[in-house]
């Protein structure tokens, strides 16, 4: 019986220990073995142990149906008969053998075996998909998926095919094995995710149980329809196990946003400021590719987190924004920084690119994101607020040497060359034509005023008294310059026109030696500026 058992001939093995069986329970019936009961319990576990036998056999041959190439039929068949068979033989009447008892003619209960090895089938299937360690591969997890839905995906096919022709309906073949693989893969990506995950292990595994295991890329794949049923599943992952994969990927994600735009203050530093590379003028405003950078990191990382779950790339924007929130200023410092070490010629045009690119990156997540932005204008306007105060600074330390000069006997003498106070504000003011409005029209505004009042006031400083030729020179010096500056800062773009006058007023005075023409201009200055009375 055992050879057959071992030739896996196994009607045959079952009908001849079902013969011995019955023999000796019809000698037990008899009382034969009163006299000998060691002789009966030696018989009763020799039919146990061929039973065994060929349980080991139901299981061997189950475990190996997904093993091998093909599928050997006629062995399946055979297995189902043989478990209709032994189940006609021994019925099942609800009570069990108890302590002590012999098994003569107790069901075996092969189908529940076959069932078992059905799941043990296929737990050893996942658990013999490849995965590389994270040293040999740092996309071990991406790829160990991509494995395990490969392989599962042919075996759920092979099952199709050829496996469940071989049973009757009644075993649900299909449906058994489904329920096992779950279990199986369940089990397995708990395992996953108790290990210390990185952030894009994390999403490889969120976005595979979210968005890959029941669709068309693997189980609801066309070619397993309509046998492979998803509907009745259980979740994957416990909702226990399932909310903190997603607060480990939300934690993790903090240390990723945070370094994504470490490096973006790293590139500005190193490539741009260190550099002194000019920034670019698109659309005739200068460019800086901050704010683009800042949203495209916010969008690409919210849609990823979306496509898992609403609530998850709603919690991936707040973290972005908040890691934004405490950047800026950041950023900010570092700029200041920067500007404070080194009097560079490209502080201004990224002042004003900087501006530019805030203004958008506030008017863009408003737009595209939804975001109420109120926090974030509050941050932005301090962090402009400051760089205009340091541009505002650096221009003075540039043209405050040469406001000082103005009446002295050398800028009397013409050794200053007539635009060089011109030249020093341009430095500065030619850069605000290409900052976005508002504010590059009121910071040109204000300096406009700037420039004419402290003229004005180094002008109206006491000094010594001037003969008539010299108050001409001055008067003559003092149109030229102010035409110089004026016309400068109009072509810049300049809407203070109503300043246009002031110098020329002063400088009129200035030439004038007759009493009469001395109070008509005073007279015309009043009216342009009757607050100066």
């Amino acid at each position: 019986i055992n050879e057959l058992i071992q030739k896996r001939q196994l009607l045959e093995a079952f009908a001849s220990i079902k013969y011995l069986e019955e023999e000796i329970i019809t000698e037990r019936d008899a009382e034969k073995y009163k006299d000998n009961p060691q002789e009966f319990v030696r018989k009763s576990k020799d039919v146990d142990l061929l039973y065994n036998s060929i349980t080991n056999m139901i299981q061997s041959i189950v475990m190996g149906t997904l093993e091998h190439p093909t599928v050997e039929d006629t062995m399946l068949t055979s297995l189902v008969t043989l478990i209709a068979r032994e189940e006609a033989a021994h019925p099942d009447t609800g009570h069990a053998a108890g302590p002590g008892s012999d098994l003569l003619g107790t069901p075996r209960k092969w189908r529940e075996v076959w069932r078992e090895a059905v799941n043990e089938s296929a737990r050893n299937r996942v658990q013999g998909v490849p995965m590389a360690s994270k040293e040999e591969d740092s996309s071990w997890l991406d790829l160990h998926l991509g494995l395990l839905q490969k392989h599962l995906k042919e075996d759920l096919l092979k099952i199709k095919l050829s496996v469940k022709k071989c049973y009757p309906e009644e075993y649900q073949v299909c449906d058994m094995y489904v329920e096992a693989f779950h279990k199986a893969v369940a089990s397995h990506l708990q395992d996953l995710s108790q290990r210390p995950l990185e952030f894009n292990e994390l999403y490889a595994l969120l976005d595979w149980v979210a968005n890959t295991y029941r669709s068309e890329l693997f189980l609801g794949h066309p070619d397993l329809k309509p046998e492979v049923k998803t509907e009745n599943l259980s979740l994957l992952l416990t909702p226990a196990d399932w909310d903190k994969l997603k607060n480990d990927y939300i934690t993790s994600a903090k240390g990723k946003i945070k370094s994504y735009f470490g490096n973006i203050l790293r590139l500005e530093v190193t490539e741009k400021w260190e550099k002194e590379v000019h920034p670019e003028v698109k659309e005739n405003l200068y460019h800086s590719s901050l704010s683009f950078d800042f949203q495209t990191i916010i969008g690409e990382h919210m849609k990823i987190s979306g496509a898992i779950s609403r609530s998850l790339g709603t919690q991936m924007l707040e973290l972005c924004l908040a890691e934004l929130h405490e950047f800026i200023p950041r950023f900010g410092e570092q700029f200041v920084a920067w500007s404070t070490d080194q009097d560079s010629p490209i502080f201004a045009p990224y002042f004003a690119a900087y501006t530019n690119s805030f203004h958008d990156l506030a008017s863009g997540l408003e737009t595209v994101f939804k975001v109420n932005t109120e926090e974030l204008q509050k941050i932005l306007a301090a962090l402009t607020r400051n760089f205009t105060n340091i541009f505002l600074n650096k221009l003075r330390t540039k043209a405050q040497p040469l406001f000082k000069k103005i009446l002295t006997k050398d800028w009397i003498l013409g050794t200053e060359r007539p635009d060089s106070l011109a030249s020093a504000i341009s430095q500065f003011s030619k850069h605000l034509q290409h900052m976005r409005e508002p504010m590059g029209q009121e910071l040109l505004r204000n300096i406009h005023k700037y420039v004419v009042r402290e003229y004005i006031t180094q002008v109206l400083k006491p000094r010594w008294k001037m003969n008539k030729e010299t108050r001409q020179q001055v008067s003559e010096k003092m149109n030229r310059e102010a035409r110089i500056l004026n016309n400068m800062l109009i072509d810049q773009g300049s809407d203070a026109d109503w300043l246009l006058p002031a110098i020329h007023h002063i400088a009129n005075i200035i030439g004038e030696n007759k009493k009469d023409k001395i109070k008509e201009y005073i007279k015309e200055l009043c009216q342009d500026y009757p607050d100066i009375r």
